[in-house]
């Protein structure tokens, strides 16, 4: 039974909305954040809004030519990027602007990035992988074991196979004739 997941950096911290990555956990390059954060501020140009940049590309990526035989080492280094897991906000921005122009500049970024992606406010509920925890869902809700769901009716337990098909007295088994499987027989 897993029983892992985490809240942390799921939830809009420092700003008023946030940018989340909504599908699944994946690596994404230095270029592709740069990209993001430049559509941002190309957006929100001449308005007053502070960005929180929540992920930093800290991990090196090293890359071997197609044509190189395996072995000799690890390769050349490639360009940075950032693991970032499901969930996670990327970006916050603090801001007196409608929401809805925010809502857009995040639009624009999402597209430059890789995945799906969910526009956040401050105040939503955090997230374990891709549920949401708020009332009646916890954390440790979520890694006690499931409990059987039980029938409506507690007289009569219901079937988990349907029940199996009833022969009619008349009928008789012969097993003497192998196309011929069953004589019926007049009452």
């Amino acid at each position: 039974m897993p029983t892992g997941g985490s809240m942390r950096g799921t939830t809009v911290v420092w700003g008023d909305y946030g940018l989340r990555m909504k599908d699944h956990d994946r690596r994404v390059s230095a270029k592709q954040l740069k990209n993001a954060e430049e559509t941002i501020n190309r957006r929100l140009r001449g308005e007053r809004f502070r960005l929180y940049k929540r992920v930093s590309a800290n991990i090196g990526v090293y890359t071997k030519g197609s044509d190189v035989r395996m072995g000799k080492g690890k390769g050349k280094f490639d360009y940075w990027a950032a693991r970032i897991p499901v969930s996670r906000v990327v970006f916050e921005i603090k801001s007196n602007l409608h929401e809805q122009v925010i809502r857009d500049a995040f639009r624009l970024a999402g597209n430059k990035l890789p995945g799906l992606w969910e526009f956040v406010k401050k105040g939503d509920p955090p997230m374990v992988g891709i549920t949401k925890l708020g009332p009646g869902v916890t954390l440790q809700s979520l890694k006690e074991a499931r409990r059987e769901v039980e029938p409506k009716d507690k007289s009569e337990p219901q079937p988990i196979v349907p029940p199996a098909v009833k022969v009619p007295p008349h009928t008789i088994s012969t097993g003497l004739d192998p196309t011929a499987t069953t004589v019926h027989v007049a009452p």
